[in-house]
């Protein structure tokens, strides 16, 4: 079975970048069978009807606008998010369940569930979580790897990079690892 692992958000509004800390932590600490990859989405919006078509599973990892206690975790299928309206409060979470109300017409869809948390701040401009979420990360990461298993998709955990470290990373860039030519 092929999976695609997204993690979306905006990193610069606090809670918001939640999916996107969420799939590079589960980038640095797990491996995963082939067929497998974990991808930081961003806001990839539309690009994410690629994704529907080619594989067969995609796990959507990102806040949920849904009233409920900050921190709360969520696993919606597909047919759940379509019908869902309150779910669509950021213009990404609008942009998934478009995609996935247009591809739902389409001969090939993927089997998508959104792993999501309720955010605490998606307005405050940092570069962080709130510690709500830092609280409740792992939990996130466990719904995310139970979904794995429910459709026997193994893994291993190679590492034990801290949700700080992954988060630092994205403070405090650096030219490390990329292929620059000086002009």
């Amino acid at each position: 079975m092929s999976c695609v692992i997204v993690g979306v958000g905006n990193i610069l509004f606090k809670d918001e970048g939640v999916g996107v800390y969420a799939a590079k932590y589960l980038e640095k600490n797990y491996e995963f069978e082939d067929g497998v990859e974990v991808i930081d989405g961003g806001t990839l919006g539309f690009k994410l009807m690629g994704y529907y078509q080619e594989y067969d599973k995609v796990i959507i990892i990102d806040t949920v606008s849904i009233k409920d206690t900050p921190g709360s975790i969520y696993n919606l299928p597909s047919d759940v998010l379509i019908g869902l309206g309150s779910y669509r409060q950021t213009a990404h979470e609008v942009e998934v369940v478009e995609m996935l109300e247009i591809c739902s017409f389409l001969d090939k869809m993927a089997k998508v569930n959104v792993v999501g948390v309720v955010p605490e701040d998606i307005e405050s401009v940092d570069i962080d979580l709130t510690e709500t979420l830092k609280k409740t990360f792992n939990l996130l990461i466990n719904e995310v790897l139970n979904e794995l298993k429910k459709d026997n998709i193994s893994y291993k955990k190679i590492d034990s990079v801290s949700l700080e470290e992954i988060i630092k990373e994205y403070n405090n860039p650096t030219m490390k690892g990329l292929d620059v030519n000086k002009v």
